[in-house]
């Protein structure tokens, strides 16, 4: 598992399984209408191997090869989580890498030492195109690297709306608003709050997916935190994350298998409505509408809630990024350049909306989303429709994320440890990350 929490691991949980799946690394030939020509160039193109993944880059290779019979592009797979992101590093550093590849916007490109290894895009026309939230977490010094593959998703509170029609519950934008709900969901016989503590990355979603309640209290907050000078366990705001997890313990809120139940099971508590929530990341909800079609519709999606509800909103993970290697010239150079721009195109998003169901907007101007939508992604562009209703997940404005997150979060959902203990772990924990990546006030 990579440290932070990203595209990549979204998608690969997405289908099916719900996990990351026994797709081996190989590669995939995409087969597109048109085929190729006398003298084409031949592109390879890397990719996790992730389900939707996969199925994604086989359509969206399929429909740009059909409208570029002269190119023809191989989808090669790699490993998802830690494995994967090793491989990337060694491919690049060695002169080995695919001609185009997928991986993180945000903290874990800055990584990748851009300005060595990858080729700037930023006199594409398509780069004037890029949502701002976007196009920031594919940027370094002045530069773009990456066009966005896939949409923006949220991590935020999944809801049964069926289970909230028939309690007459209203949305909650308040702390003190959804704790009410609880208290008449409870009376109702119906688990309050889903976790799953058996895949130990989604009890994370309290502290990462209150950002946006952090960045509207404390709007430096990524660049103090990043300078190492702002603390979880100090600042009333971050703190909020990690005391919340605590008081749907304390309350008694959570489903009796919490400690070992997985990903799986908390979905689908929640499709059936024997559970009436689950802080967790909206791209999962694929794998639910492959096993119950009907949650497109009674599957919403609201904000962690904060203390005012004026500045109620969603936190936000912006799309992956494909990126072209310096090593990639020449003709194929020119090849991947159409590649990419395909992407970042309105008939780049329908492929990929063919491919797979989007988790919210593109990023993308001129892209649209289809009227049938779920209505978790109805939800969530109600919130990008808003003034301020967005903030992106800290990760994407700060590279400081400790690896130990997951564990201490689980302490504190489970009750072994305090919110204010936990907290100050994680200020440890992201000491010695900030340290190891050689940040300045560390």
């Amino acid at each position: 598992m990579t440290v932070n929490f990203s595209r990549s691991r979204a998608l690969a949980v997405t289908a099916g399984t719900l996990a990351l799946t026994a797709c081996s690394a190989g590669s995939l030939r995409a087969d597109a209408g048109g085929g190729s020509t006398a003298g084409a160039v031949s592109l390879t193109y890397l990719v996790d191997n992730g389900d939707a993944t996969v199925k994604l880059a086989n359509q969206v290779t399929k429909d740009f090869m059909a409208a570029n019979p002269g190119i023809t592009v191989k989808v090669d797979t790699r490993p998802g989580g830690t494995d994967g992101d090793n491989l990337i590093k060694t491919r690049l550093s060695t002169g080995d890498m695919s001609d185009m590849f997928l991986y993180n916007s945000g903290s874990l490109f800055q990584a990748l030492k851009p300005e060595t290894n990858l080729v700037p895009l930023s006199d594409q026309p398509w780069a004037n195109n890029l949502d701002a939230n976007f196009k920031t977490t594919v940027t370094s010094g002045d530069a773009v690297y990456g066009a966005p593959i896939g949409s923006f998703f949220a991590g935020a509170m999944l809801y049964n709306t069926k289970v909230y029609a028939t309690l007459g519950l209203k949305v909650p934008t308040t702390w003190a608003e959804f704790m009410a709900n609880n208290a008449k969901i409870k009376a109702a016989g119906i688990t309050l709050v889903i976790q799953t503590y058996g895949d130990t990355w989604t009890s994370q979603l309290f502290v990462l997916g209150d950002f946006h309640n952090v960045a509207a209290a404390e709007p430096s907050f990524a660049t103090e935190y990043t300078a190492n000078k702002i603390k979880y366990a100090t600042n009333p705001a971050a703190l909020e994350g990690f005391q919340r997890l605590e008081q749907v313990f304390k309350a008694g809120y959570l489903n009796k298998n919490f400690a070992s139940a997985k990903l799986n099971d908390g979905l689908k508590l929640l499709g059936d409505g024997t559970g009436a929530q689950y802080p967790m990341l909206t791209a999962v909800v694929q794998g639910l509408y492959d096993t119950d079609a009907a949650t497109k519709q009674s599957i919403g999606v609201f904000p962690i809630p904060g203390d005012d509800a004026a500045t109620n909103g969603l936190t936000v993970w912006a799309p992956n990024g494909v990126y072209i290697p310096k090593t990639t010239t020449g003709a194929k150079l020119d090849a991947a350049k159409k590649f990419v721009a395909f992407l970042a195109s309105p008939a780049g998003c329908t492929s990929q909306t063919t491919g797979v169901t989007p988790t919210g907007p593109y990023a993308v101007k001129g892209c649209t989303l289809p009227t049938d939508v779920p209505q978790v992604v109805k939800d969530t562009v109600s919130y990008f429709d808003k003034k301020d209703g967005t903030s992106p997940a800290l990760e994407f404005l700060s590279p400081v994320k400790g690896p130990s997150l997951e564990q201490i979060t689980v302490e504190v959902g489970s009750g072994i440890t305090s919110a204010a203990a936990g907290a100050a772990r994680y200020d440890e924990d992201v000491k010695k990350q900030a340290q190891q990546l050689g940040l300045a006030g560390w």
